[in-house]
Parts: C-alpha cells; structure tokens; sequence
C-alpha cells in the first residue's frame, strides 16, 4: 500500500513538473505576444514542480507537500501584484497619452490659426500660426488674453451654454486693417471642467485678402470702363458733329475723321492690352517649359523696334549679343516684355534721345546662372514717389502726356505679369534730370 502511494506521487510530481514546464514555455510565448500570463499562475506552477522534485527526492513527506502547496496557492491568489493588469494600466495609461498627443497634433496640422479652449474658456492648445497671430504663451489663460473683442467672447460663452456652433467676424485695425471669421465649434458631448480637456475649438479664417482681391476686380472695371468711356465720348460727339453742324464743312470733317481714328486706335490698343494681360495672369503660375536665348530674343525686338525709333526721332542701340543667354522660356512672351519697356523709353524719353538696350550675365549664384537686360533711356526721369507703382494697372505719372502719346497704362502691368511667370525680377532705377533705367534679370537654365 505504501509502495502504491509513494508511486502515486511520484507520478503527480512528475505530472507537475511537467506542468511547470508548460507553464514556462506558456510564460515566453505570453513575453511575445499580447496576451500577458498572470504572475500567480505562473507563480503556482514554480511552487509545483518544486514540492514534486522535493517529493521524489524523499525530502517531504506526501502529506507536508500537499501542505505546503495549499498554502502557496492562497498565498498567490491574495497576492495584490498582478502583470497582467500592470500590463493593462499600462497601456490604458499610455492610450491616454497618445490620445491627447493625437488631437495636438490635428490642431497643428490645421492650415489655418486655430485654438482648443476648455470648459472653463482657457487656452489648452493652439497652434503655431495662432501664436504668430496672436502672440505665443497664452497658454492656460482666457481666452480673453489672445482677443477682447466682445463679440468672440460671447460667442465662446453661447457655445459653452448652448453647445451650438457660432461664427462672428472680427475686425482689427492694429497693426494693419484685417477682417477676420471666427468659427467656434464644441467638442464631444458636453463640457468637461478638466483643465486639459478640450472643450471649443476656435478656427480663423482671414478674409482680409479676399477683400483687398475684390476692391481690386472693382477698381480695374471701373478704370477700365472709364478709359474706354473717354474714345467712345470722342467718337460719339465727332459723329454727332459730322451729322450735324460739319455736314457740309470739308476741313472739319478731315479733322473730326481724323480724331475718330485716333480714338479707335485707342480703344483698339486697350482692347489688345486688357486680353493680352488677361491671357498672361491666366497662365502666370504655370512656369514656362520651352527653353528661350535671349540674344535672339533681343534681336528681334531691336529689328522690329529700330523702325519705330527712327520715326519718333530717336537712336537705339543694343549691346552684348557675344554673350549666350539661354533661359527657360517663351519666345513671344519675352519678346512683348523688350517691346514694351523699349516702346515706354521712346514715347516718355527725351525727344531725340537715345534708347540703349544691354545683355549682360550677373554673377554666378551656386549652379544659377542670372542674365541681366537693361533699358536704358536719357529722358527727364520718374520722381521717387512713383517707382512702386508703376507697375499698377492704368497707373500713369503724367495721365494727359501719356494719353496723348498712346499709352494705356497696363503696359508695365503686363510685364510684371510675364516676369512673375518666368521667376523674373523687375527693377526700376531713375533720378530726375537723368533719365531712367528698367532691368530685366531672369534665370537661366542649370549648367
């Protein structure tokens, strides 16, 4: 009998130990994956095949083992440390974190100003172009410390209140006039009084632009319907006159012809100029993909504009064709840029001038190789007053001298245009008394 019970347990030792290995190899497989393997059950297979070794050694009597590991089975079970719930505070706690870092991040990401506000209307986070707005450091003040103005302030509290979306327009003077939308928009279900949780989210909305864009389309229909309006007036009274009184006068009807046709000239010209400059703020952000050289370009300008300074009295002269200027782009457009600024030294220079046109290549910029065209005039010269805006639409120094001369004042609107599509520079120089000076550089192709 004592034989068959000591076999017994030498066989339940056995079994065991091999329990404690299963749990040992239970214990490194839980270390690789996410399912964490209790310390008490692993605790309790260590105890096991302890007792058992201790068992067969003949160190413990049966009964004492059984003992022994009863008490270290209550022992693990009030055992208040537990790795997997360790493991799963953790986690939940890590969670947390990127959960809070998660919505940090999308405020940031937001390309506009935007600002988190808790329930209490504190700044929790704002992004950097809210800071550079606003002022960095507000954080953790009300939200009255970033703007004063009433009307946000009360749409903050309407929607704390209320946990309705509101929008407002704000209106700021300092340091320049800016015309700002507001939009405040809850966050979650209902307001939170932690200190870090967001509650509103505020996002601005700067209108400032779009107005400046719209007081522009207005004034260059209005400039533009009054520069046609002045022909048409002329050719309106002269046909009234040709119908009326200068029936049957010869000599003023050859002067009355002779004005209409100046006048349709002019509005032909304005026509042209208003499609043209059109066409190239179309197509002004799309960079050019043909390649150009310059010394043709300037080539055919100087063939095609010496005519024309011959007849207006004046001498023209185009120097550097020695040197190579290829550059990324297109011919034509190029070509109206020279024309242009050549056209304005001959009718705004001195009468019986000279115009000198120069090639020259700037100095090399890493791998960028800049090329520079100078038009250059010897005409009374531009007072500084007017340089930054001459390249406004219908913007003119002298408006009667350049009516009378033709000009309809997009000219240089027009090269500005075609210089900002090829990452051109203008630059303006004159001093009254000396003349003027329009150089051209432009960028030419990596070598």
């Amino acid at each position: 009998m004592q034989s068959r019970t000591q076999q017994l347990w030498l066989r339940l030792g056995n079994l065991g130990l091999r329990l404690a290995k299963a749990a040992q190899r239970l214990g490194e497989f839980a270390e690789h994956s996410a399912w964490r393997l209790s310390a008490r059950r692993v605790g309790l297979g260590l105890a096991a095949a302890l007792t058992a070794l201790f068992v067969v050694a003949g160190g413990l009597a049966p009964t004492v083992a059984m003992l022994g590991l009863l008490a270290t089975t209550a022992f693990l079970a009030l055992w208040p440390a537990d790795g997997a719930a360790h493991a799963a505070a953790t986690a939940s706690a890590q969670a947390g974190v990127d959960r809070e870092r998660l919505w940090q991040l999308v405020v940031d990401a937001m390309p506009e100003p935007a600002v988190a506000l808790n329930g209490m209307a504190r700044i929790v986070h704002a992004n950097q172009l809210a800071e550079d707005q606003f002022g960095a450091g507000r954080r953790g003040g009300h939200i009255a410390s970033m703007s004063r103005d009433p009307g946000l302030l009360a749409a903050v509290e309407e929607a704390l209140a209320t946990r309705r979306a509101q929008s407002v327009e704000l209106h700021g003077r300092v340091p320049v006039e800016r015309r700002l939308l507001a939009a405040v928009a809850p966050i979650g279900e209902g307001a939170s009084q932690l200190r870090e949780v967001p509650t509103l989210l505020i996002t601005f909305r700067d209108l400032s632009e779009q107005d400046r864009l719209a007081r522009m389309r207005a004034d260059f229909v209005a400039n533009a319907s009054h520069e046609l309006r002045t022909p048409l007036a002329y050719l309106k009274g002269s046909v009234e006159t040709l119908l009326g009184p200068a029936r049957d006068d010869a000599a003023a009807r050859d002067t009355f012809l002779k004005t209409m046709g100046e006048q349709a000239e002019r509005m032909s010209r304005l026509v042209d100029d208003l499609l043209s400059l059109s066409r190239v703020e179309m197509r002004e952000y799309l960079p050019p993909s043909g390649e150009a050289d310059l010394g043709a370009v300037l080539a055919d300008v100087a063939h095609t504009m010496e005519p024309i300074a011959q007849q207006a009295g004046a001498s023209f002269s185009l120097t550097g064709l020695n040197v190579a200027g290829p550059v990324r782009g297109d011919h034509d457009e190029l070509a109206q840029v020279f024309q242009n600024l050549i056209q304005n030294a001959i009718k705004y220079g001195r009468e019986g001038g000279k115009v000198d046109m120069r090639l020259s290549r700037e100095p090399r910029e890493g791998r960028v190789v800049r090329y520079r065209v100078d038009v250059i005039d010897d005409g009374p010269g531009i007072a500084p007053q007017h340089l930054p805006r001459l390249t406004e639409r219908f913007y003119r120094v002298n408006v009667v001298a350049s009516r009378e001369r033709g000009g309809t004042g997009l000219g240089l609107a027009i090269v500005k245009h075609i210089l900002n599509r090829h990452r051109g520079e203008l630059l303006i120089t004159s001093e009254l008394g000396h003349g003027s000076t329009f150089s051209v550089i432009l960028p030419g192709l990596p070598g």
